[in-house]
């Protein structure tokens, strides 16, 4: 029987390759859930193509006639989202929403006890503390499908927990590996948007460049793995070869390697236990090439550092960075502020915090509200202002 699959966010980089995995793999997975925040058209394509029984619309749209004409239930907003995950007809929940608007599904889904494959690294960064003890408790497991994490994730099946002396994600270095600050801080969109190894959304990619969405992966790792912030470090390998390691207390390190290519932890996400005939490029090693690791320089991507800052404080914190960057990420797009004035912006808006230790869901969310608002006020004021 097909393994029956839920994608929330079918319609960006994640869900199109995961879309990709399951035509694949027609007699193991199948879509049977799907949703869109605003390409419509895109969705409608994907309806007609996978034919799932559910779809979901979490963004305004006067087309919802158009998806409930292919035979689908259709639902309808954030809540509708929530209805959608808890139903019988899923067998695993794939989020892939970026940013921290999936978190109420993907607390849901675990609440309904559905095995969950995690792109979404926003919602451990948000509410780690609500989400993993909810899994533990229904014992739902949750397969990471970033490529580090999935790196870690199969290293780790070859020791215990209290083997593991460290984890080491690796990180491309992004566009700006070799920059200067000043060159950083003259950088454009198109500049950002340049990156050398990975091809993915706009937001995911400046974070890249940033090294955000690195920061955003050193607190997930500490939820996924229950590890303490000094067991987590960061390297640079511009190849993006090797996806992460793991050393052991032996001094033995395991690496997962393979070309950059989301399908390959996607579909592992959606196959474990099990391994399948990949869709995804092949590493050839009859060819020559050169793995290199670097330092990371936290002198010039101050985001590595709030990470570690971020997760020994714990409760709210993590949601107010991850909001913080989104709103000064956008305003970047915008053009309202410099590349570089991103992670001013959310080191300033972290400082002002105050943190609290044991939020529940409303907490969360109200520290994510008050986040994008301080950032908008102080672009209003001046980035450096106060």
């Amino acid at each position: 029987m097909s393994k029956r699959i839920a994608i929330l966010g079918s319609t960006g980089s994640i869900g199109c390759s995961a879309l990709e995995v399951i035509s694949h793999l027609p007699g193991e997975l199948q879509a049977v859930a799907l949703s869109a925040h605003q390409r419509i058209d895109r969705l409608l394509e994907q309806i007609r193509m996978h034919r799932p029984a559910a779809a979901a619309i979490t963004g305004p749209s006067h087309r919802s006639e158009e998806v409930s004409r292919l035979g689908v239930r259709l639902y309808q907003g954030a809540a509708g989202l929530v209805e959608m995950v808890q139903r019988d007809d899923i067998d695993m929940v794939l989020a892939a929403i970026v940013g921290a608007a999936g978190l109420p599904a993907v607390l849901a889904a675990v609440r309904a006890g559905k095995p969950l494959a995690l792109a979404n690294k926003e919602a451990l960064v948000v509410a780690g503390s609500l989400l993993i003890p909810e899994a533990r408790a229904r014992n739902v497991p949750i397969v990471p499908v970033d490529s580090e994490h999935s790196a870690v994730f199969q290293a780790m099946q070859c020791g215990r927990l209290e083997e593991v002396r460290r984890v080491i994600l690796t990180a491309s270095g992004g566009p700006f590996r070799q920059a200067t600050v000043q060159q950083m801080r003259a950088a454009t969109i198109h500049d950002a948007l340049n990156h050398p190894t990975w091809r993915m959304g706009r937001k995911i990619t400046v974070d890249s460049a940033t090294m955000f969405n690195k920061a955003l992966e050193i607190i997930e790792a500490c939820w996924l793995f229950d590890l303490p912030p000094e067991k987590v470090q960061v390297v640079i390998h511009p190849e993006s070869i090797v996806h992460s390691m793991v050393e052991f207390i032996d001094g033995s390190v395991l690496a997962q390697l393979s070309p950059p290519d989301m399908r390959t932890p996607i579909q592992y996400a959606l196959t474990w236990p099990h391994r399948r005939e990949g869709v995804g490029r092949r590493l050839d090693l009859s060819r020559a090439m050169t793995l290199r690791f670097d330092p990371p320089d936290e002198a010039r991507f101050p985001a590595l550092r709030l990470a570690y800052e971020v997760a020994r404080m714990g409760g709210t914190a993590g949601a107010v960075l991850n909001a913080a960057n989104e709103a000064a990420v956008a305003a970047f797009f915008a053009g309202r502020i410099t590349f570089l004035e991103i992670s001013e912006l959310v080191e300033r808006t972290i400082g002002e915090h105050r943190v609290q230790h044991r939020p529940g869901l409303d907490d969360f969310l109200e520290a994510d509200r008050w986040a994008r608002v301080r950032v908008a006020e102080r672009i209003a004021a001046g980035v450096r202002a106060g």
